[in-house]
């Protein structure tokens, strides 16, 4: 579904992503993962166009060259995006914060798919709440479901499990299984914490210091690739 063949991304002079390397293979959860600082979230925004590469290419469905493309394209080729933070509009509605995820389509569909409200009901308890009332699970809940609303073929999601309680991470996790096994989407994840990683995804890649140093199978995690790349 995604291919990412030796990608070069620099911060001014800084060396930030060096030659990667990535494939993230349909219908499947791929999970990177890296100390803090490695350039996990850097490689999300160069997906998704809001860093400029400056070699390399970015392959989507096969033979789309995302490499030069605006976000706007991409989301509208299918690909959705939830950043680190959430970003949620806090002073709009539930519902209205959704709506601005139909903008990205590229159908012109105007209404909210019901399967949006099928995998989060909260938000259809509470549509018409603002988005700045919710707690931070609830929040993150509405962020992916706005990324949902394109009806993407790939879903990008950034540490979808910070700073939020443990049973809505543990809905989250849930939720992108339902995704994977029922809807065949594809899911690339950022996740620090391994009992998440272990149990949604499917594979793995770890960086350091801006450069792919292993991938496999979520099994193939074993305990001297954490030691030696992810404890602190």
């Amino acid at each position: 579904m995604l291919n990412i063949e030796t990608l070069n991304h620099f911060y001014g002079e800084s060396h930030t992503l060096w030659d990667l390397d990535l494939d993230v293979p349909q219908g499947q959860c791929t999970c990177v993962m890296g100390r803090n600082g490695v350039g996990k979230t850097t490689l999300m925004k160069c997906i998704m166009g809001e860093e400029p590469v400056r070699g390399g290419r970015i392959l989507y469905a096969g033979d789309v060259d995302l490499t030069r493309r605006k976000m706007e394209d991409r989301a509208r080729l299918g690909i959705g995006y939830v950043p680190q933070g959430r970003q949620i509009f806090p002073l709009l509605t539930v519902e209205e914060n959704l709506r601005t995820g139909l903008a990205a389509r590229g159908d012109g569909r105007r209404s909210i798919p019901e399967r949006v409200y099928d995998l989060f009901p909260v938000l259809k308890e509470m549509k018409h709440r603002r988005g700045g009332d919710l707690s931070g699970g609830q929040q993150q809940q509405l962020a992916i479901g706005r990324a949902l609303v394109i009806e993407p073929r790939l879903l990008i999601l950034d540490e979808p499990g910070e700073g939020i309680q443990p049973n809505i991470v543990a809905q989250i996790g849930e939720v992108i299984r339902t995704l994977i096994e029922q809807d065949g989407l594809t899911v690339l994840l950022v996740e620090q914490k391994l009992p998440f990683a272990r149990k949604y995804a499917d594979r793995f890649a770890i960086l350091d210091r801006g450069r792919r140093v292993a991938e496999g199978a979520i099994a193939d995690l074993s305990d001297p690739l954490i030691r030696q790349h992810l404890t602190v």
